[in-house]
């Protein structure tokens, strides 16, 4: 075939790939599916080699269990589901935000974080009170089941809303919640972030301590998110509690393994009661994409990992009350933001998404469903092909 041939090839085949391109450029879909199982509160990662590792609850709201799943790339159905905790009914699903979290660290191992509040887990004294532990495990060597669960709280307890799991590809795992230091000032102003560490791929954590040391409180019930990104950087997202009635979201940041974390930006929100938020935070172009809600709307952002800065927050189009966002990042730098929408407590609500182009302008491909279970959320990944997947 002659070179004037094959240009000419090439010429025909862009001018076909533009016009199955939409408008803006995106060519995004969305698919839903169900959470497996018949679970709830699906939470998703997604390793190197383009593998899914999805968690999932079942069972009664104060007392269930969590599993987990996982679909290599190119596999259409997920493996047959391994229940991640050996005391039964350990976890809880009640208020949609104090159930498990997940992280996929060195070599693809899963690691999981959950709030011991489930009347099946071993109460914790800590003088002369029972408290509520932050209960860890791992995925064994072999990837066929998880460790027997331990708990990482060694002093600051007050264990409510906020916990959470971050790893890298380093062995590095930082498991976070917020509590209360013994002999700290009463209320939410007296609680805050702490940060425990393994450097060992989760084998052993050091002691607990204050991810930041000045005062931001903590909104006790509201949920908080941490994620480690492919450069080591990690990020904790989570709602602060200062003077009765500031309750920003906020973002600590550590640019490196072990380094500090700093304040690197807070969305403002003037409130009395504890909305029960939670939020979301995932791999971004230059650092992580993050996702929360002010009022009674979702936003999501990107976060530079080397300048620390944080863009323009951005909301989808007005709408119903919305909660629970989640957004993902796809190979094309197309942003999916998804939430739920009239959920509460104990009730259920439906599930929302918009597609935002590389420009973060809100594209064409967007809609909604109806059937968030009672005490569930969404999540959501993007899959080699660019198109995207929400879980619900």
């Amino acid at each position: 075939m002659s070179m004037n041939r094959k240009n000419h090839l090439a010429g025909l085949f862009i001018a076909l790939s533009l016009l199955l391109t939409p408008v803006g450029g995106v060519a995004a879909k969305v698919e839903l599916i169900r959470t497996p199982d018949g679970g709830i509160q699906p939470q998703a990662a997604v390793d190197v080699k383009g593998t899914v590792h999805l968690i999932f609850y079942k069972g009664d709201p104060g007392a269930g269990d969590i599993y987990y799943v996982r679909q290599a790339a190119g596999e259409k159905d997920f493996s047959k589901p391994i229940r991640v905790n050996s005391q039964t009914g350990s976890a809880i699903a009640a208020g949609s935000i104090r159930g498990a979290q997940l992280a996929v660290g060195k070599n693809g191992r899963v690691h999981v974080a959950w709030d011991g509040m489930g009347k099946g887990a071993t109460a914790i004294k800590f003088g002369d009170k029972e408290v509520t532990p932050l209960l860890y495990t791992r995925l064994n060597d072999a990837g066929t089941a998880f460790e027997l669960e331990r708990n990482i709280i060694t002093f600051a307890y007050g264990l409510d809303g906020g916990s959470s799991i971050a790893a890298d590809r380093e062995g590095n795992v930082s498991v976070t919640w917020h509590g209360r230091a013994p002999n700290a000032k009463e209320g939410e102003a007296g609680r805050a972030v702490f940060v425990a560490r393994s450097a060992d791929d989760g084998k052993t954590f050091a002691r607990e301590e204050p991810a930041i040391t000045s005062s931001t409180g903590a909104c006790a019930c509201c949920g908080m998110r941490a994620f480690t990104d492919s450069q080591g950087a990690t990020y904790i997202l989570y709602r602060a509690a200062t003077e009765n009635s500031g309750r920003g979201e906020t973002l600590l940041l550590s640019p490196v393994p072990g380094a500090d974390y700093e304040i690197a930006f807070t969305h403002p929100w003037k409130a009395t009661m504890c909305p029960m938020s939670s939020a979301a935070i995932s791999e971004d172009k230059d650092g992580a994409l993050a996702a929360w809600e002010t009022g009674s709307e979702v936003y999501f952002a990107h976060v530079n990992r080397k300048t620390m800065s944080v863009s323009k927050p951005l909301s989808p189009p007005a709408g119903a009350k919305r909660k629970h966002p989640v957004a993902v990042r796809n190979a094309r730098g197309e942003t999916l933001l998804a939430w739920t929408e009239g959920s509460g407590w104990a009730k259920g609500g439906s599930l929302a998404w918009q597609v935002f182009d590389q420009n973060d302008e809100p594209a064409s491909e967007k809609g909604s469903a109806t059937g968030v279970p009672v005490w569930s959320l969404v999540t959501a990944y993007s899959k080699p092909d660019g198109n995207f997947v929400v879980v619900y």
